[in-house]
C-alpha cells in the first residue's frame, strides 16, 4: 500500500514513484484483485489521478475500466467511479481557459480516447444499458460520459445508438427523471444526439418529445425561465429545423397553439433579463423554423393558417407595436412576422389592418417604413423592416395596389403620412441606404403586376416651386444622371429594370425622354473603376430590357435602331461582357441564396433577392436579342407564325377529338340502352315461349283424352257429340294463337326498329370509335340470335296451326256420317256425362291458368306491399288468435253452463214426472233439437276459427 499512501498524501519512505508507475500498479490491482473492495479502492484512486494524468490513465486504464463496467454490475459505487474516470479521460474541460496550444492538445486527447472507446460498439451499448440504472451515482456520470462521446465523435456514436435496440427510448426516459440535474443533463445529451441526424430526430419526436419539452418549458416559467428553458428550446430547434416530417408532426399535434402563451409579455417591458432575451429570441426562431421560405409551400401555408387561427400572429403584432421591447427582440419579431405573413393572403390582410397605439392611430406598415427611411435607426432593424415590407407584398396584388394608390394624385391626403410618401421621401433623400431601401420596396410593389406598373406612370412629383411637376420615372433618371453614390444608382437601376420589364408602355415612356438612351450608352461604353462595373452591368440590363420589350411604337428607338446603336457605340461583345458583370459580382450570389436581406454592413446592400431572379430570367434572352441579326429575327418571326399555325391546327384537332369523344360517349350510352332493351325482350320472349308450351301441353292433353274416348266408344255418334263440344275449345285456342301471332308481329317490328337504329349508328360512326363499333357488332349478334329464337317460335306456332286444321278436318269428316246404332244410346249417355265432367274440368283448369297468368303480375306488384304489411298482418293475426282463444274459453264456459242447465232441467222434469205431472214429448224433442243445433253451431264456429 506504499504507492497508495504516496498517492493519497502519506509520508514517503523512499524514492517517489512516477505518475505512470502509480497508474500501472493501480491498473494491475484492478485486473488481479479478487476482492471487490480492493478493486473499488483502485478505481477510486484512478479517478483522482485521471485529470492530472489524463494521457497515462487513458492509455493504460481504459480497457480495465470497461471490464469493470461489464463484470461489476452489482456494485453501483465502483460503476460510478469507473464512469467518472472515463468521463475525465474523454471530456475536454471547457470551464477553464488554458492557452491555445494546451487547449488544442486537450481536444486531441479527447478525440483520441473517444475514438478508442467507440471502436468497440459494444462499449456504447453497454453504456446505454447502464443508463437504465436508477442509482444517481451511476446514471448521472453515465449521462455525462455519453454526452462527451457525442461531442467528440457525434456521427459514429449516433450510428451505434441508432442501431441499438431501444437506444433512443432509453435516453428519452432521462427527461422523466425526477432529479433535475439528470433531467437537465439529459437535455444536453439529447441536443448532441439530435444534431444533423434526421432519423434520430424523427425517433425522438415520436417518443413524445414535443409534449415533454413544452411541459418543461411551461413548468420553468416560459420566457421568464432559466437556462433549462433555453436548453429545451435548443433541442426543439434541432428536432424541427430542416425536418419536414417533424414539422408536420408538430403542426398536426396542435403544438403551435401551445406556443402562444410564450409571447404574452406584460405592459411593463422594462428590466428584461439577459436570459429572458435569449429565451424569447429562441422562441421567435422556433416560430420562423415552421414558416421558413425554404420549407415546402403547402407545409408553410398550413402553419401560417394555424398561427393566425390560434392568435399567435396577433400576439406577435402586439410585441411589434409595444414600447420598451429590446432592439434585438424587436428586430427578430419583425423578421418572424415577415415570414408568418409571407405569401398568406389572410395574414397579409390582417397585418394591413394593424394600427400602432399612437394618437392618431397609424397603420403598422407606415410606422415600420418610418423606421426604415430613418438613418438614425439601427442597420439590422432597417433591414428587418425592409424584409417585412417585401413579405407583405409577396404575391399580394391587393397590397401592391394599396401601396401604389397612396402615390396617385387622386388619393393623396395632405393631412396624413402615407406609405407612398415615405417611399418617395426615402427614394430622394441624402442617405444612400434610404435610397436603396425605398427603391427596393417600391420595386416589390410592382413585382409581377403589370397593372401597377402602368398606374405608377401616372405619379407626378413637384420638385421645386415654380417648376412644372415631373413624372416619377423621369425623376429617377434625373437622379441617376446627377452622379449619385453607387448604392443609390444600383437601387434606382433595380427599380427601373423591375418597372419597365414586361411592360411595353413603360418602355415607351422611358425611351420617350431623349436623354435616357445616350446616358445609358455613355455609362456602358466608359472605362470606369471596379465599383462602377456593377452600375455598367445594370445600365446594360436596362438598355437590353428596352430592346427586348420594345413594341416599335417610337420610330427613333425601334429594336433594330437600338441594336445598331449598341453595335456602333459599344459593340455587341462588349455589351454582353458588361451585362455579365452583374452575375459575377460576389454579393449577387449571396443575395440569391435566400429572400431575407442579410448584410454585414450597409455598404454591402446592393442586390435584392427577387431582382436576382429577374436577372437570371432576362440575361439569356437579352443576350440573344442583341446578338441576333435582322434576318435571324425574321426567321424567328416566321417560325413563330408557323408555330402559331401549328398551334391552331392542334387546337382544331383537339376540338375534333373532343367531339369524337362526346360521340363515343353517346354511342356507348345508346349501346347500353339497347342492351337493356334486348334483355327485356329476351325475358318477354322466354315468358311467351313458356306460355306457348303450356298451351301446347294442354292441347295435347285434350287431344289424348278425346282419342281415348273415341277408342272406348267406337261409335260415330259419340264422335259427332265430341264434335259438338270441340268447336268451342278450338275457337278459344284459335283466339290464343291469334294473340300469340300479334305478339310475334310486335316483337318483329321492334327488332326491325333496332336493326335500323344499329345500321344508322354504324353509318354515323367515326374512325376513333372502334370500341363502340365492336360493341354494336356484339349487339347485332345477340339480335340475330333473338331472330333465330323468334323463327323457331313461329315454326312451332305454324305446326300448332296445322294440327288444329287436321283436327278440324277430321271433325268435319266424322260429322258427315249419319248415326246408325241405337244400341249405343246408353253408352252415348254415359259418354256425354263423362265428357261433360271432363269439359268442366278442362274449363276449370283453363280458368285457373288464366287466373294464374293474370295474378302473376299482380302478385309481383303486391309482393313489396305484402312484405311491408307482413309485420302488421302478423300483429293483427296474433291479436285475432288471442281473441279466438278468449272466445273459445268463453264458449267452453257457456257450454259448461248449458250442460249444467240441461241437467237441472232433466232432473226437474223427472221430479215433475214423479209428482204425476204430464210432460209433452214435443218439448223434449224441441229442447233436444235446440241442444243439437247449439252444438252444431259451436262446432261450426270452432271450424271457422281454425
Amino acid at each position: 500500500m506504499n504507492f497508495l499512501r504516496g498517492v493519497m498524501g502519506g509520508q514517503p519512505t523512499g524514492p517517489q514513484p512516477t505518475g505512470a508507475e502509480t497508474i500501472q500498479k493501480l491498473c494491475d490491482r484492478v485486473a488481479s484483485s479478487t476482492l471487490l473492495e480492493d478493486r473499488r479502492d483502485a478505481v477510486r484512486a484512478l479517478k483522482s489521478l485521471s485529470k492530472k494524468y489524463r494521457m497515462e490513465v487513458g492509455t493504460m486504464a481504459m480497457d480495465h475500466l470497461v471490464r469493470i463496467l461489464q463484470t461489476d454490475r452489482s456494485d453501483t459505487e465502483i460503476l460510478g467511479y469507473a464512469l467518472d474516470t472515463l468521463y475525465n479521460i474523454v471530456c475536454n474541460d471547457e470551464e477553464e481557459e488554458p492557452e491555445e496550444n494546451q487547449q488544442k492538445q486537450e481536444d486531441d486527447l479527447g478525440a483520441l480516447f473517444t475514438d478508442k472507446f467507440v471502436q468497440e460498439p459494444e462499449n456504447v451499448t453497454l453504456l446505454l444499458t447502464l443508463l437504465e440504472e436508477f442509482d444517481f451515482h451511476v446514471r448521472w456520470p453515465g449521462v455525462k460520459l455519453l454526452t462527451a462521446l457525442l461531442k467528440n465523435q457525434c456521427a459514429q456514436v449516433q450510428g451505434i445508438i441508432l442501431v441499438s435496440p431501444m437506444g433512443v427510448s432509453r435516453l428519452m426516459d432521462l427527461l422523466a427523471d425526477s432529479r433535475e440535474v439528470i433531467r437537465n443533463d439529459g437535455l444536453l445529451l439529447l441536443q448532441q444526439l439530435t444534431k444533423g441526424n434526421a432519423a434520430i430526430q424523427k425517433i425522438v419526436a415520436f417518443e413524445n418529445a414535443f409534449e415533454r419539452l413544452l411541459d418543461i418549458i411551461t413548468e420553468e416559467g416560459s420566457s421568464d425561465g432559466g437556462i433549462v428553458v433555453e436548453d429545451c428550446l435548443l433541442l426543439l430547434l434541432n428536432l424541427l429545423k430542416n425536418n419536414s416530417s417533424n414539422q408536420n408532426f408538430f403542426k398536426e399535434g396542435s403544438y403551435i397553439q401551445k406556443m402562444k402563451p410564450w409571447f404574452e409579455v406584460g405592459d411593463d417591458n422594462s428590466g428584461w433579463s439577459a436570459q429572458k432575451v435569449t429565451n424569447l429570441h429562441l422562441m421567435l426562431q422556433l416560430v420562423r423554423v415552421m414558416v421558413c421560405p425554404v420549407n415546402s409551400p403547402g407545409a408553410t401555408a398550413s402553419c401560417q393558417k394555424a398561427m393566425f387561427q390560434c392568435g399567435l400572429l396577433q400576439q406577435l403584432c402586439t410585441i411589434l407595436m409595444a414600447t420598451g421591447v429590446p432592439a434585438d427582440i424587436l428586430t427578430e419579431t419583425i423578421n418572424t412576422v415577415s415570414e408568418v405573413i409571407r405569401g398568406s393572403e389572410v395574414n397579409q390582410d390582417y397585418f394591413a389592418s394593424v394600427n400602432a397605439p399612437s394618437n392618431p392611430p397609424r397603420p403598422a406598415i407606415v410606422v415600420l417604413l418610418m423606421s426604415m427611411v430613418n438613418e438614425r435607426q439601427p442597420f439590422v432593424l432597417r433591414c428587418a423592416v425592409l424584409y417585412c415590407f417585401q413579405c407583405f407584398l409577396y404575391k399580394n396584388h391587393k397590397g401592391q395596389g394599396e401601396i401604389v394608390a397612396t402615390l396617385l394624385p387622386s388619393t393623396i391626403d395632405a393631412n396624413s403620412i402615407s406609405a407612398g410618401q415615405l417611399l418617395c421621401g426615402g427614394l430622394f433623400s441624402a442617405d444612400s441606404l434610404s435610397n436603396w431601401c425605398a427603391a427596393v420596396a417600391l420595386a416589390h410593389a410592382l413585382q409581377d403586376n403589370l397593372t401597377q406598373k402602368e398606374q405608377l406612370l401616372r405619379v407626378q412629383l413637384a420638385t421645386s416651386l415654380g417648376k412644372p411637376p415631373v413624372s416619377l420615372l423621369q425623376q429617377c433618371t434625373n437622379i441617376l444622371s446627377q452622379g449619385s453614390r453607387v448604392q443609390t444608382k444600383v437601387g434606382l437601376l433595380m427599380l427601373l429594370c423591375t418597372w419597365i420589364s414586361n411592360c411595353p408602355i413603360a418602355v415607351m415612356h422611358f425611351l420617350h425622354n431623349q436623354d435616357n438612351v445616350p446616358f445609358l450608352t455613355g455609362q456602358i461604353s466608359e472605362n470606369l473603376g471596379e465599383d462602377e462595373r456593377l452600375v455598367q452591368g445594370l445600365c446594360a440590363l436596362l438598355l437590353g430590357i428596352c430592346i427586348y420589350y420594345n413594341d416599335n411604337s417610337l420610330e427613333n428607338y425601334t429594336k433594330e435602331k437600338l441594336k445598331q446603336l449598341i453595335e456602333k457605340r459599344i459593340g455587341k461583345e462588349n455589351f454582353v461582357e458588361k451585362l455579365g458583370f452583374i452575375t459575377k459580382h460576389e454579393l449577387y450570389s449571396r443575395a440569391a441564396q435566400k429572400p431575407q436581406p442579410a448584410f454585414s454592413t450597409p455598404e454591402h446592400m446592393l442586390f435584392d433577392h427577387e431582382f436576382t431572379k429577374l436577372v437570371k430570367e432576362l440575361e439569356g434572352m437579352i443576350t440573344k436579342a442583341v446578338l441576333k441579326s435582322s434576318e435571324e429575327e425574321k426567321k424567328e418571326e416566321e417560325v413563330k407564325k408557323t408555330l402559331e399555325q401549328h398551334d391552331s391546327i392542334v387546337t382544331q384537332y383537339k376540338e375534333l377529338i373532343r367531339e369524337q369523344d362526346s360521340q363515343i360517349k353517346e354511342l356507348k350510352e345508346q349501346v347500353t340502352l339497347l342492351t337493356s332493351q334486348n334483355e327485356k325482350m329476351q325475358s318477354t320472349i322466354t315468358q311467351q315461349l313458356s306460355q306457348i308450351l303450356q298451351h301446347k301441353d294442354q292441347y295435347n292433353i285434350l287431344k289424348l283424352k278425346l282419342g281415348k274416348d273415341n277408342q272406348q266408344t267406337g261409335n260415330q255418334a259419340e264422335a259427332a257429340h265430341v264434335n259438338g263440344l270441340q268447336p268451342e275449345e278450338l275457337s278459344q285456342l284459335r283466339e290464343q294463337l291469334e294473340e300469340l301471332q300479334r305478339q310475334n308481329q310486335l316483337l318483329q317490328t321492334q327488332l326491325a326498329e333496332k336493326d335500323s337504329l344499329i345500321t344508322s349508328m354504324k353509318a354515323e360512326g367515326v374512325p376513333s370509335a372502334e370500341g363502340s363499333t365492336s360493341e354494336v357488332t356484339e349487339l347485332q349478334r345477340e339480335v340475330e340470335l333473338l331472330k333465330a329464337q323468334l323463327q323457331s317460335q313461329t315454326a312451332e306456332i305454324t305446326q300448332l296451326q296445322s294440327e288444329r286444321q287436321e283436327l278440324l278436318r277430321g271433325s268435319e269428316t266424322t260429322a258427315a256420317v249419319p248415326g246408325e246404332n241405337s244400341l249405343y244410346t246408353e253408352k252415348i249417355a254415359e259418354l256425354e256425362s263423362r265428357l261433360s265432367a271432363q269439359t268442366a274440368e278442362t274449363q276449370k283448369l283453363k280458368g285457373e291458368v288464366k287466373t294464374l297468368l293474370q295474378s302473376r303480375e299482380s302478385m309481383e306488384k303486391d309482393l313489396a306491399s305484402a312484405t311491408s304489411t307482413a309485420a302488421i298482418m302478423q300483429a293483427e293475426k296474433n291479436k285475432l288468435q288471442q281473441e279466438v282463444q278468449e272466445s273459445k274459453k268463453e264458449q267452453d264456459d257457456l257450454l259448461m253452463l248449458l250442460a249444467d242447465q240441461d241437467q237441472k232441467i232433466l232432473s226437474l222434469k223427472q221430479k215433475l214426472k214423479d209428482l204425476g205431472e204430464t210432460i209433452e214429448d214435443e218439448d223434449d224433442l224441441d229442447s233436444k233439437d235446440q241442444f243439437d243445433d247449439d252444438e252444431e253451431e259451436e262446432e261450426e264456429e270452432e271450424e271457422c276459427d281454425e
